[in-house]
């Protein structure tokens, strides 16, 4: 019953709430707007709402255009240098997880113009110095039900030359203001709803399982994991399904305030290390792959069973009895979702990389290995590997 958290973010949720953002005072003047090199922010209007509400507000702002599915470095020096060399004085991201972390990084970098941003970071080549200065103030405006990064401080951005995937993140770097309207997220085509619909759901199963997790993380994660297993194969099967957007909105979000309070384990580490490998491989995709050996590893060392048959039944396995029943739903899960054939061959991933994989996800995310219920080891780890590759 002991816990820790801290929560400095303004939520707005709920249908329309995008609109509602001119009525809130804004953390400055002149925003620089993040969004993806894709055309849906601007095809779906949605960079324009967004400009129409800054303008009702009294804003100025510019916009960075160029945000990677797999964020790298690069664009977020880039970003950095342009909302300082403008004057910028706070940042928006608009868009999924990827938008939003890198708007949180750009927001480092500009108010420290001076450093690279992988100064701050950890890892096997990043700087881990403090910045010398506070970010400057992030709004985010989430498009996408997954990450839950607009409910931490956390921004996972690549270094591709030395194929790292790193979290960063501090007290400073939790968004001001948060804005999840589901209306935004209706466009989101079937396959990328299934990827961060899972995406939320490991969240939560790995917060649920964490050695840290408590009382109030584990209200939250399983009625993340309820909602998910209710409504993600809705929302999958017809975007415009509202209730279905809703709760798996309303997912994302609880699994994100989770990731504050315990937090995921080595799954996330090992996903890590995939997409560093093949950076056009979707993180949810990643995750679903190694899911099923991976928790299969859990269940084979005993890990908490009770909480196993928790999370299958708040899947929808409602007379489950056994850890073993929490694969029976995952796997029915991904079915119906369309998301049971994943393979790694085909974004890059080769299986003599496997071993490379193994020490990446301890080189750079091993911290994450600590929360395990059961220890997995490298050899574990190289296991799961090879069972998921296909």
């Amino acid at each position: 019953m002991i816990f820790n958290y801290y929560m400095p973010t303004r939520f707005l949720f709920g249908p329309g709430a995008l609109g509602e953002l001119h009525k809130r005072r804004l953390p400055g003047k002149k925003a620089l707007i993040v969004i993806s090199s894709g055309k849906s922010m601007r095809s779906g209007g949605y960079l324009d709402r967004l400009t129409e509400q800054l303008g009702k507000a009294g804003a100025d702002w510019v916009v960075f255009d160029k945000i990677l599915p797999n964020p790298i470095l690069e664009h977020v020096n880039e970003g950095g240098d342009l909302a300082a060399r403008e004057g910028c004085d706070f940042v928006v991201g608009l868009g999924g997880g990827s938008t939003i972390d890198s708007a949180k990084a750009i927001a480092v970098k500009a108010a420290n113009p001076t450093h690279d941003f992988w100064d701050f970071v950890g890892g096997t080549t990043g700087g881990g110095q403090k910045p010398e200065h506070n970010p400057l103030p992030v709004v985010a405006i989430t498009t996408t039900a997954g990450t839950g990064t607009e409910t931490d401080p956390w921004a996972v951005i690549s270094k591709n030359e030395t194929k790292e995937k790193l979290g960063y993140g501090y007290d400073k770097t939790f968004p001001t203001l948060s804005i999840v309207d589901p209306e935004l997220m209706r466009t989101v085509p079937p396959a990328l709803t299934a990827y961060q619909g899972f995406d939320a759901l490991f969240h939560s199963t790995e917060c649920y399982l964490n050695k840290i997790a408590n009382h109030i993380s584990d209200v939250l994660c399983i009625d993340a994991i309820r909602n998910i297993g209710a409504y993600l194969v809705r929302a999958v099967k017809d975007g415009d399904d509202r209730e279905a957007r809703e709760h798996v909105a309303l997912a994302n979000t609880e699994a994100g305030f989770t990731q504050s309070i315990s937090g995921c384990i080595s799954e996330h580490a090992m996903e890590h290390a995939l997409s560093a490998y093949s950076p056009s491989l979707p993180h949810g995709a990643g995750l679903i792959a190694i899911s099923l050996a991976y928790y299969r590893t859990l269940i084979d060392k005993g890990a908490t069973p009770e909480k196993f048959v928790n999370m299958a039944k708040a899947l929808g396995y409602e007379d489950a009895s056994a850890p073993e029943d929490f694969l029976t739903a995952l796997r029915r899960l991904q079915e119906d979702c369309g998301m049971d054939d994943i393979r790694l061959s085909g974004y890059g991933i080769k299986k003599e990389d496997i071993p490379g994989l193994v020490k990446n996800s301890y080189d750079n995310m091993g911290h994450m290995f600590d929360g395990d219920p059961e220890e997995i080891t490298p050899d574990d780890t190289r296991k799961i590997f090879e069972e998921s590759f296909k």
